[in-house]
């Protein structure tokens, strides 16, 4: 027998988004979770840093008699040879290496899809040139590059964002280029141009849009590799120009007391290491969560 109908029904759940269906499987990576919480911790003290300590005032005077000291109550991360506290120049470090990641990383994100979108969407003449000045601009070593586009701006934060944000156009236009050449056929992509279009209105509004999971995911690991870069930059002394407490600045300033004082290597290093981590822990869970083939 069939049970009589109630009056109150369950209500059926909505859909959920692409957007909310991504995040709902991204919850469920435990290792993306976790790259996300420090990426937040790290974003949290380079915002409330200068809150609790002003650098100007407390770390960029030298301190003789507390020059070099081990690891300690008063200073958890030791002093460095001029007396300023490690760990506050390491936390200040955070803010440097966090705009330099996200700047950079934006700089060639938006270079790169507009020149691969441009490049698979039109093809011919226009993509091998294109593509081959592409390759060209890959088959230099990004630390090479850097150094050159910095030597002939200047040392300054805004110049190492630009060397570093080049260095990584490379790989978003081949990954755009990529993508639009399997959409560039689609049947909403040719109602677009029957209805007459404009191609640049095409590639911002259809072409990008439907070609960003990929792009997504290159992103989240890029920010790690430029964060490696600008800290080989500086560590090369082409970075943020002293006293900033750029991570790769204070690993190189440290490196002549590796021996006799291996703390002021050994905090920075391990920040720079966690954070790199944590964008590439990040990008493969944005991966697996963008990937249709993987929904279950």
């Amino acid at each position: 027998m069939k049970k009589p109908e109630t009056a109150v029904t369950k209500k059926k759940k909505k859909p959920r988004s692409r957007a909310g269906e991504t995040w709902h499987r991204l919850k469920k990576n435990k290792g993306a979770m976790i790259g996300l919480a420090i990426i937040i911790i790290l974003v949290l003290i380079a915002l409330y840093t200068s809150i609790f300590w002003d650098y100007n005032t407390m770390i960029v005077k030298v301190n003789i008699p507390e020059r070099v000291q081990p690891p300690s109550r008063a200073h958890p991360f030791g002093t460095d040879d001029m007396g300023r506290d490690v760990l506050i120049r390491t936390l200040y470090g955070t803010k440097y290496s966090l705009i330099i990641g996200f700047g950079a990383t934006a700089i060639g994100l938006i270079i790169g899809v507009l020149l691969g979108a441009v490049a698979g969407y039109f093809g011919g003449f226009l993509e091998d040139v294109i593509m081959r000045a592409t390759d060209i601009f890959a088959s230099i070593p990004a630390i090479l590059m850097g150094m050159v586009i910095v030597c002939v701006l200047g040392t300054s934060l805004p110049n190492l964002l630009i060397a570093v944000g080049i260095t990584a156009v490379p790989a978003f236009t081949r990954i755009t280029r990529s993508m639009v050449l399997t959409i560039r056929n689609q049947e909403y992509i040719e109602a677009a141009k029957c209805i007459g279009t404009p191609n640049l209105k095409i590639i911002i509004t259809e072409v990008i849009p439907n070609s960003l999971s990929p792009i997504i995911v290159v992103a989240s690991s890029r920010i790690g590799s430029c964060t490696i870069q600008a800290a080989g930059l500086s560590f090369l002394g082409f970075g943020v120009p002293a006293p900033a407490p750029e991570w790769g600045a204070m690993i190189s300033l440290s490196r002549n007391y590796i021996r006799t004082a291996p703390w002021m290597t050994l905090f920075p290093s391990l920040f720079i290491i966690i954070m790199v981590l944590a964008f590439n822990i990040l990008g493969d869970g944005l991966r697996d969560a963008l990937d249709p083939k993987l929904r279950r």
